[in-house]
This record gives C-alpha cells, sequence and structure tokens, in this order.
C-alpha cells in the first residue's frame, strides 16, 4: 500500500473516532510513536496522520503534551429547516436580486463568497495551459475545423472511461458534449418539454435552473429538500400526474450540499419510468465528495434510458472553458438535432484539453488534492460562523461540493443584509434568488471554496457583526 493511502488511512480510522464520540472533546491522542508501532508505520506516516487531522481542525497539538482533541471536532450545528410544497406560479422572479449580486463579480476588492466557481489557486491552470499549445500542436487543423456533431471522440471516449461510478454503462456512443452543464440541461429541457408543461426542482435550487425554465415558458414545483437526504420523495408522489419532467441535482445539491441516499434514488428512478417522466440530472458536483467514495447518480439505477445525466468540469477544473455533457438515453436523437440547429458543434480545442488532462495530467490527483482542501474549508467555515455568527444560526452540513447555506433570524433580510455587506467589500448570494416564491428571504449561500486566510476569517466575522447588529 502506498504510504499516502496509509496515512489517509489511518486518519479516517481517528475521524471516525472523533465522530462517533469514542474519542470525545479533550481526550488524549496517543503519541505518534504510539501510532507508528500500533499500525506499523515509519514516524513521517504517523506524523502525516495527524497533520491531516490537524488540517481539519479535528485535532490540536499541546506544548509538549501531545495531540488532544479540539473543540471545533465537537461542534453541533442546527439544520436549516425544509421548505413547503410551492406549486403556485404568480411570485415575482427575483431578476433584479441576480443581476445586483452578478454585478460585483468583477470587482476584485470584494470577498466573493456569492461565486459558484473555485478560487484560482485550487485549479490547475499552469497544466492546462500547457495542455492548450499541446492541443494546438497535435490537432492536425490546429482546433479551427468543425468535430462530429455529438462532440470530441476523444473527450467522450475518456468520460466514459472515468464513469466508474456507472460501472461500465456508458461508452463513448451514450454521451453528447455541450457548452457547460447548463447548456445539457437547456438542451434537455427543450427535448422533453413544450411551453405550459410543468416540471419539479429542488427547492432552495440554483436560480439558473429556475431562470432557464422560465424562459422555455415552463411551470415549476418546488419540492421539499431535505438538507441531508434531499427531495421528499412522498411530495414528489403526490405531483406525478402533473409532471412532464423532473430537474434534481442529485449528489451534493447547489445550494444546501444535500446527497440523497441511493436507496431514494433508485425509487426515484422506478416512479419516473412507471410514468415514463423524464429525470434531467445535474451531476455537477458528483466527484467533490467528502466520504470514501464517490456516490452514484440516478443514472445508474436507470434501465429505461429516462435519466439525462448531465455534469461538466465547470467546478473541478475550467469554468471558462465551458466543457459539459450529457447522457441523454432515449433523448439522443432530440439532443443532437437541437445542438445541429443552434451550434452546429462545440469548440474542439478546449474538448481536446480537457480530455488529455483526464487521460494523462493527473486528474484522480488533482481531484484528490481539491477534496482535501475543500472539507477543510468547510470545516474552518463552520467553525467562524459559529464563533462570529448569532448563536441560532441554522449551518447546513454539506457531504461534498462547496456551498454552505445558512438560515437565520426570521428578523433578517439577506437582500438587505447584502447591500450592507457590499460596502464593506463582501458579497454573498441571498436565499431568495434560489426559489420563484417569497421563501429563504432570511437565507444565504456562501462559496468555501476560497483561500483560507486571516482576511477570509476577519470578512466572515465582519459579516457576522452585521446579522448581530441588526438583532
Amino acid at each position: 500500500m502506498k504510504k499516502e493511502s496509509l496515512y489517509l488511512k489511518i486518519a479516517k480510522v481517528m475521524e471516525e473516532q472523533i465522530a462517533t464520540e469514542t474519542l470525545k472533546l479533550g481526550d488524549k491522542l496517543p503519541s505518534i510513536r504510539m501510532v507508528q508501532k500500533l499500525y506499523n508505520v515509519s514516524i513521517n506516516t504517523a506524523k502525516q496522520a495527524y497533520l491531516e487531522l490537524e488540517s481539519k481542525s479535528l485535532i490540536e497539538p499541546r506544548s509538549k503534551s501531545g495531540y488532544f482533541v479540539s473543540k471545533a471536532s465537537m461542534r453541533k450545528f442546527s439544520l436549516p429547516s425544509v421548505g413547503k410544497m410551492k406549486k403556485s406560479n404568480q411570485e415575482k422572479e427575483p431578476v433584479d436580486l441576480i443581476s445586483k449580486v452578478f454585478n460585483t463579480l468583477n470587482d476584485k476588492e470584494i470577498t466573493q463568497f456569492s461565486l459558484g466557481v473555485p478560487a484560482n489557486s485550487m485549479l490547475p491552470i499552469a497544466k492546462l495551459n500547457k495542455g492548450v499549445i499541446s492541443a494546438i500542436r497535435r490537432m492536425e487543423d490546429g482546433g479551427t475545423a468543425y468535430e462530429p456533431v455529438e462532440g470530441s471522440t476523444n473527450l467522450r471516449r475518456t468520460l466514459a472511461k472515468w464513469s466508474f461510478v456507472l460501472e461500465g454503462k456508458l461508452s463513448e456512443h451514450d454521451i453528447i458534449t455541450t457548452s457547460g452543464a447548463m447548456n445539457a440541461i437547456f438542451n434537455c429541457l427543450m427535448a422533453v418539454t413544450k411551453p405550459g408543461d410543468t416540471v419539479a426542482v429542488e427547492s432552495p435550487v440554483y436560480f439558473g435552473i429556475h431562470q432557464i425554465i422560465k424562459s422555455l415558458g415552463l411551470k415549476a414545483i418546488e419540492i421539499p429538500t431535505h438538507p441531508v437526504t434531499g427531495i421528499d420523495l412522498e411530495a414528489v408522489k403526490k405531483v406525478l400526474p402533473r409532471l412532464n419532467a423532473c430537474c434534481f441535482i442529485s449528489n451534493f445539491s447547489n445550494p444546501l450540499g444535500c446527497l440523497m441516499p441511493d436507496e431514494h434514488k433508485k425509487e426515484l428512478v422506478r416512479m419516473l419510468t412507471e410514468y415514463d417522466i423524464p429525470l434531467i440530472e445535474d451531476d455537477l458536483y458528483g466527484n467533490l465528495f467528502f466520504g470514501t467514495e464517490r456516490p452514484k447518480p440516478c443514472k445508474y439505477y436507470d434501465e429505461a434510458g429516462i435519466v439525462m445525466w448531465c455534469g461538466s468540469v465547470s467546478k473541478t477544473l475550467a469554468p471558462g472553458y465551458r466543457v459539459g455533457w450529457v447522457a441523454p438515453g432515449k433523448y439522443k436523437e432530440k439532443i443532437i438535432r437541437q445542438k445541429l440547429v443552434q451550434t452546429i458543434s462545440t469548440p474542439s480545442m478546449y474538448q481536446e484539453v480537457i480530455a488529455d488532462f483526464m487521460e494523462h495530467g493527473g486528474y484522480d490527483h488533482h481531484l484528490r488534492t481539491l477534496r482535501s482542501k475543500l472539507y477543510t474549508n468547510c470545516l474552518k467555515y463552520q467553525g467562524a460562523i459559529e464563533a462570529y455568527f448569532p448563536y441560532n444560526t441554522k449551518i447546513s452540513q454539506p457531504q461534498g461540493g462547496f456551498m454552505l447555506w445558512l438560515e437565520l433570524d426570521k428578523k433578517i433580510d439577506t437582500a438587505e443584509l447584502f447591500d450592507q455587506a457590499i460596502k464593506q467589500k463582501i458579497s454573498f448570494a441571498p436565499g431568495r434568488m434560489f426559489t420563484q416564491y417569497h421563501q429563504y428571504n432570511n437565507c444565504m449561500r456562501l462559496n468555501f471554496a476560497l483561500d483560507w486566510n486571516d482576511k477570509l476569517e476577519s470578512d466572515i466575522k465582519r459579516l457576522g457583526r452585521l446579522v448581530k447588529a441588526i438583532l
């Protein structure tokens, strides 16, 4: 076994002991030399295991005394509330609020807790730059020619090989490339709905999905969503006869970070198959898991071809490349016809760069490093929020991705709070952006894929002070 995987294995054992309170707050851990003997490893491996736990704020060193379970590991957060079923389409869309937030994104002086992409430091930019040069030299036409409407053959073949979680159920012929995941979702909705149709979505849900639904003249039913286990299947059952399609983020939804259990995914696919209702599955965050293995998508349980599995590298590699894809199941020919009419083809060069990086550039190593940073950041953000926000703040406990959802006191209007925060060069995403109805006004979404440092902690502290000043 490699040394790296061995120290992580030791760290995970201790992390589980802390999580189950086998090791309690203030307990002293075995000495590094004891760990060395217990696991029959080197001193350096034992030290690495403790450094891993320390980086997650689970343990803390005390001068001349050893390592102890830290206070941070014992945090017990109240989870945000579950919303109610919403069916009416009479509420005003939060377009002005969304525009206001987006208008701040280019200001480099603002701390962008509102931004939905990782910091540049977390992306392999130098390697991708080299990949661009290599792709231009390697491609016979330098990337200037049209490619097949289905997309880059190399990328589709690589995506099929990388879809380990689907256990070989996909081939390159099952995948169509798109200009990012949102373009994939847009094409899927166009393929299976017509104006006036009804689509079920999570609540809260990424505001871009609502904007697509509205632009296509569709109606949305917002399904109550638990911050840990995802959509309420009983609520879905009640509206099945009214649905023409579903659009769900099954793994680490944006903004809640919830993860549907496998049995829920299986049951959802069964129900929708019975009614022949297509499921557009946004699996954008699936590779950013904090657990031991990547969760399966709903597509894994799809035997009838009703699941349209969408993904991209926008959250893991290169947001600006706009490289996405969809495995559209039985709707493949419709998607191909739409893509041919709309764009003829997607740019080939960036697809070749991504294919090469996934095949030869250390994609697996990059993902492991990124997941570790995100998990550590998540713990640090939660600790700072606990320290600096009011005591009754409710915080999501994401199991992957990089979004935190906060529910504040009902006296707080986060749209108004946003105006105050911007004056202090702090931006976040107000909760009203993630629904078409008058709800989540006291909630906010924070991006924790930013470099943790003293300034970032200070900004969270100042944001907490603004909240406290209102109460």
